[in-house]
This record gives structure tokens, sequence and C-alpha cells, in this order.
């Protein structure tokens, strides 16, 4: 089995798209607050955006199940306050759960939280516990910065946090440290302000002494971590410098996926990472859609990366497929044991 940990819902009807800007114009006082009823979508439109884009490139691509989660780019924090943000993502939540019962044996439910920039995020944790215990959700998706590029927010070591650590390590879900939108002209979105916080999450836990709290808690850090592995001398010499235990000594409770979109830097992730601590995934359909002109195939097929490197064993291969999903995300384990996979 191939299981793609990183996967968007990026072809969502045109519907949602719509509603949501009701809600922003709303947020800035352009006009009444939408009612979540009057968003429309039927099975049928989700069947459309599904088959003829993430299925389809699943089926010709190999791989066998997505987790999937609501767009990150759409989950924008930083846009009104928390009752915004609370209602915004129980419709996403609900719409990635729906595909997800449409097509059980393909996807799996991850979920956003309702951030805030400012707010507790312990207001979170009404909406953690129902897309667990309602929506079946195997994982959740966490922003260290819900303030969209402006870093407002303590960083993830911070005790502020561990409210939603506690209620991740009682139901043994990870998640996935992902922002959205950057509202600052000096980050482009999935340029910049992506890898950067990915980089800055790895840091902060060297930093931090985190997993010493939660030794069970587990994130993954997506897009190949930012900058880190391809750092990785930087950061043991920062450690060393700090008085930090050695990076390598986070990697039983961090992961790093394999969003890396050419040869040369999916070897050197291989090579760098060990293999344990390394899941497959490819954002598909996400930030980087074109064909590349060089090899002729999409920059997002992440498999034929994985397929060719040489720094992996058949088993280690196997491992970063499937066997680490399984074991990062128990809930996924078990439902797939439950239906005879």
């Amino acid at each position: 089995m191939i299981i793609d940990c990183h996967g968007h819902f990026t072809t969502a009807p045109p519907q949602l798209a719509r509603w949501r800007d009701r809600q922003i114009a709303a947020a800035e006082g352009r006009g009444p607050a939408p009612d979540p009823d009057e968003l429309v979508i039927t099975d049928d439109d989700l069947r459309a955006a599904i088959e003829a884009n993430q299925l389809r490139l699943m089926d010709e691509r190999g791989s066998d199940l997505t987790v999937f989660s609501p767009r990150a780019s759409f989950m924008a924090h930083h846009i009104g306050d928390f009752a915004v943000s609370s209602v915004w993502a129980r419709i996403c939540n609900d719409l990635v759960h729906r595909v997800a019962g449409l097509y059980p044996d393909r996807f799996a439910t991850g979920a956003m939280l309702p951030q805030s920039p400012g707010a507790d995020p312990a207001t979170c944790l009404p909406e953690l516990t129902r897309a667990v215990e309602e929506l079946g959700a195997v994982t959740v998706n966490l922003n260290p910065d819900p303030s969209g590029g402006r870093w407002t927010a303590p960083p993830l070591t911070d005790r502020s946090w561990y409210p939603l650590y506690e209620a991740m390590v009682a139901y043994d879900v990870p998640a996935m440290v992902h922002v959205s939108t950057s509202c600052n002209p000096a980050f482009h979105t999935t340029g910049a302000h992506y890898l950067n916080a990915d980089t800055t999450a790895f840091m902060q836990l060297v930093q931090g002494d985190l997993f010493a709290d939660f030794p069970t808690l587990r994130f993954v850090i997506p897009h190949g971590g930012g900058a880190v592995p391809y750092h990785w001398g930087r950061f043991r010499g920062l450690a060393t410098a700090l008085g930090r235990p050695d990076p390598e000594t986070l990697l039983d409770n961090v992961s790093f996926d394999t969003c890396v979109y050419h040869q040369p830097g999916v070897d050197l992730l291989t090579r760098v990472v060990p293999s344990r601590s390394l899941l497959f995934a490819s954002e598909m359909i996400g930030a980087v859609r074109d064909v590349d002109p060089r090899t002729g195939h999409h920059f997002d097929d992440t498999r034929r990366y994985v397929d060719a490197t040489p720094h992996l064993s058949d088993a280690e291969r196997a491992a970063v497929y499937s066997g680490n999903a399984l074991r990062v995300y128990p809930r996924l384990a078990a439902r797939l044991a439950a239906a005879g996979r």
C-alpha cells in the first residue's frame, strides 16, 4: 500500500469559495454574515471535484490512500475572529469528511483547527473533539502562525499550546504543522511562507523541551522539512552552541514528508533523514501543478523520486510508503485493519 500523508481539497466545488467570499465581506463590515445552510454542495458536486482530479492522479501515479484535509491556503486564520474561523473550520472539515465517506478506501479525514490570532489555543478543543469523535479524523493541521506571516503567536513549545497537545495525546492523533495564506507581502505563500514555517517550527523544537513533557506527541513537518534536512549541519551546530541535544533526538517525535519536487532534493532528504522519520507525500493537486519541462513529468509526482532514490533499501522504501504512516497515524492503522487492509 502507498499512503500519501499530505493532500488538501484544493479542487473543492466553486460554491465553497463563493460562500467564503461572503463570509470575508461580512468580517470586513461589507455585508451580512452568510448562513452555513445557504452553502449547498451535493455528493455529485463532490464526486466531480474528486474523480477528475485527485482520484484520477492517484490512480495514474499508483497511490492507494490519501490523508485529506481542507485546503491549507483557505484556512486563512488571520481573517476575522475566532467565531469566523470556527464556522469556516466546521464547514471545511465537514466537506472533507464527506469526501472520505464517498471514497472510504481512498481518503482519510484530516481536520483544520479554528485558530485565530491572539485566541487561546484551547478554544480549538471543541472542533478537535468533534473532528476525531464524529468525523473520524486521523490527524489535524496545526498552524504555528495564525497571523498569516506576522508571527505573533508564541513558539510551539510555549505552554499555551499544551491543552491542544494534551488532547492530541489522549486521542493519539498527530498534527501536521502547516501554515496558511501569507498576508505579508514579503513572504510568498507557498514559495516562502510555507518553507519558512517548516524551518521555524523545527528550530523552535530544537530550542525547547516539548517532548520531555509529551513523549508520545507526534508532528509531521511537511514540504520535506523546509530547509532542515538541507542544512542539517547548521541545526546540529546550533544545538551544540545552545547546549541542546542533537536534533536527531527529535526524530522520534517528528517526521518529514516527501513533498520535494526534484530528484536531487529527495536524494538528499533520504540520505540525511533516517528512513523511519520519512512519510510519503505529494501534496497534489497543490502549489506546484505544472509539468517539469526537463523531465516531461509533473513536479509533484513524488513517487517517481522515491522509487528512484538510491538511499533507501526495499524495506526502507516500503516503510516510507506506508509502514511509517501506519505508526504515525494509529487511527488510520486501526481503520485499515478493521477493513481487512
